[in-house]
């Protein structure tokens, strides 16, 4: 297997690629010679200067389609070994339909410390020129101390650790880096939106070509129109900063979206044809999934082009980041529908309201906004199954409500009580263009059962009104907290993408922007954790029951147990996740 040294960007080293030493561990000196960097800039990342630095790593294995036997450019931070297999995955997947998606790049260090790695356009193209970042000479910047990112900087996926554990996983900071790796007039920028609308899409058009704009001096950024099949089936939109200057205004996206339409061979040739050499991908997990696609064919091809995505989703359900953008609107947006719920609820005898808020798999919207509202007496998620009658039922908390109260509301998510519907509706084995579960309006079904219920079994008179703000909700533009989410969002992706970074998502970390690899983002959906302080919390506000039989109730603990840990915004552990990977 050959083997790649990754230096540090102030140092230079001969790429040991005949060294086929197997031990795990390996030891390199790092000498940092001042006088090779010729950088004098206030802005300059300061350097051990005549110091050796002695760094030990383990070494780990990944495959990426390297050109091996060429030497490859000093990017990579610290002094790391790490492995690249044979070409053997670049054979493959030429000869394949679509490109095999390659595995995560991962550095690991002393104390437990795995640096999760984005790729980048050095892996796989050699020699290539670098640039002083226009940055330094920005008189925006001209007040900010140490402004470029250092190269060691990573960020903690975990902040809550025991003293004896170890480092845990880390992704690369994002923000600007001192060399980068287009030429300002040679950027050719692209903008596509993807999947359904969420508060805040202009938002980040906006800021990605102004940032491009006015950071880095690059002219050349387009819109694709209507999603991935605006690639090859529709026309281009310039965008310059007086085109975007007042989109932050308006909810939707400017440029159009849609579901499916992903055929990677069109799209790539598209790129190719246009001469574009950065992408940006605004969409949910099937978006992001797609961009992962997309970045293989052109890793494979030998292109130039750098990938960068940004998560989007309302449900709020994309895994790692601590939110996506939109979300927080949408919280606030919800509060209106569950205000006019209340308001009609306690106007009248036996009054019930009803909200249904989006929420496919994930129940956080309705979770946030039933916490924020503090008027809601049940809300009903995905991840909490229930059931209607019978003792602990729903509709026996119904019924005790009302008689203590006299009203109650209900918060619904569209994705709850699917499994109740099942039996009788064939079309939740369909999907749409996207691969999502079409499903049934649970409210209307809902509302119907209870209507029944009350009506002939129970005979006692009742008032629901059933209202439902899902389009309204995503509809809207952005808050000002989104509207700040938004900005840092697309600034890092640009600042990625101008470094030479690629098959990357720009997310949120532990309130750190970071660059997280695309496989973290589409591996698996964030949900509710059930078990987890925050659904305690809602559980103690509106004093339901949690609907769980004494089985679900042993079972989860079990699982808990075995978790350890469960992070207080409801993310399962990457430690416990990794353990139950590891021993099956």
């Amino acid at each position: 297997m050959d083997s790649v040294l990754a230096p540090s960007s102030t140092s230079s080293f001969p790429s040991p690629l005949n060294n086929n030493n197997k031990k795990k561990n390996y030891y390199y000196y790092n000498y940092c010679n001042n006088n090779k960097n010729k950088n004098k800039s206030r802005f300059s990342v300061p350097s051990s200067a005549g110091i050796f630095n002695l760094r030990k790593f383990t070494t780990v294995s990944f495959s990426y389609g390297y050109r091996c036997g060429r030497r490859l450019s000093s990017r990579s931070s610290g002094c790391s070994k790490i492995h690249c297999s044979t070409p053997a995955v670049m054979a493959s997947s030429e000869s394949a339909a679509s490109p095999e998606i390659s595995k995560p790049k991962i550095v690991t260090g002393p104390g437990g410390y795995v640096l999760e790695d984005v790729p980048h356009l050095s892996d796989y193209i050699a020699d290539l020129p670098t640039y002083p970042n226009p940055l330094q000479d920005n008189p925006a910047y001209s007040v900010v101390k140490q402004y470029f990112v250092h190269v060691d900087d990573t960020v903690p996926q975990k902040i809550v650790v025991h003293k004896d554990g170890p480092r845990g996983i880390h992704f690369r900071r994002a923000g600007p880096r001192q060399k980068v790796y287009f030429d300002s007039d040679e950027v050719h920028a692209c903008i596509v939106t993807c999947g359904g609308l969420c508060p805040g899409l202009n938002t980040v058009i906006r800021e990605i070509v102004c940032g491009l704009h006015h950071m880095y001096g690059v002219k050349k950024v387009l819109g694709i129109d209507g999603g991935y099949r605006g690639f090859y089936a529709k026309n281009t939109v310039h965008l310059d900063p007086k085109v975007v200057n007042d989109i932050h205004k308006r909810g939707g996206t400017i440029l159009g979206t849609s579901r499916g339409g992903h055929d990677t061979s069109k799209i790539v040739d598209s790129i190719q044809d246009r001469g574009i050499n950065q992408v940006y991908i605004i969409g949910g997990d099937g978006t992001q999934r797609g961009a992962a696609v997309i970045f293989e064919e052109i890793r494979r091809r030998g292109l130039k082009v750098s990938v960068a995505g940004i998560p989007k989703t309302i449900d709020n359900d994309i895994p790692v980041i601590d939110k996506s953008f939109g979300f927080d609107t949408a919280v606030e947006e919800a509060q209106r529908a569950i205000n006019a719920a209340h308001v009609e609820a306690e106007s009248i005898e036996n009054g019930i309201g009803l909200v249904k808020l989006m929420g496919r798999y994930s129940g956080f919207i309705a979770m946030y906004a039933t916490l924020a509202s503090r008027d809601v007496d049940c809300c009903l998620i995905p991840e909490s199954p229930f059931y209607l009658e019978g003792p602990g039922g729903l509709f026996e908390y119904i019924e005790r409500r009302l008689k203590e109260n006299g009203h109650m509301v209900i918060v619904l998510a569209e994705g709850a009580g699917q499994e109740l519907l099942s039996e009788s509706m064939q079309s939740m084995t369909l999907k749409d263009a996207s691969g999502n579960k079409l499903l049934q309006d649970v409210g209307l079904w809902i509302s119907q059962r209870i209507k029944d219920y009350f009506s002939k079994q129970r005979k006692m008179p009742i008032n629901l009104k059933y209202i439902d703000p899902t389009y309204m909700i995503r509809a809207i533009p952005s808050n000002a907290s989104d509207n700040v989410y938004c900005t840092l969002l697309a600034q890092s992706a640009v600042h990625g993408a101008m470094a030479g970074y690629t098959g990357f998502t720009s997310g949120l970390v532990n309130g750190r922007q970071t660059y997280i690899p695309f496989n973290r983002i589409i591996e698996k959906q964030n949900k509710v954790v059930i078990t987890d302080r925050m659904w305690a919390r809602l559980l103690s506000s509106t004093n339901q029951p949690s609907f769980l039989c004494p089985k679900d109730v042993t079972d989860d603990k079990g699982d808990e147990e075995r978790s350890n840990q469960l992070l207080d915004n409801g993310n399962c552990s990457e430690e416990s996740f990794l353990f139950r990977e590891t021993t099956k």
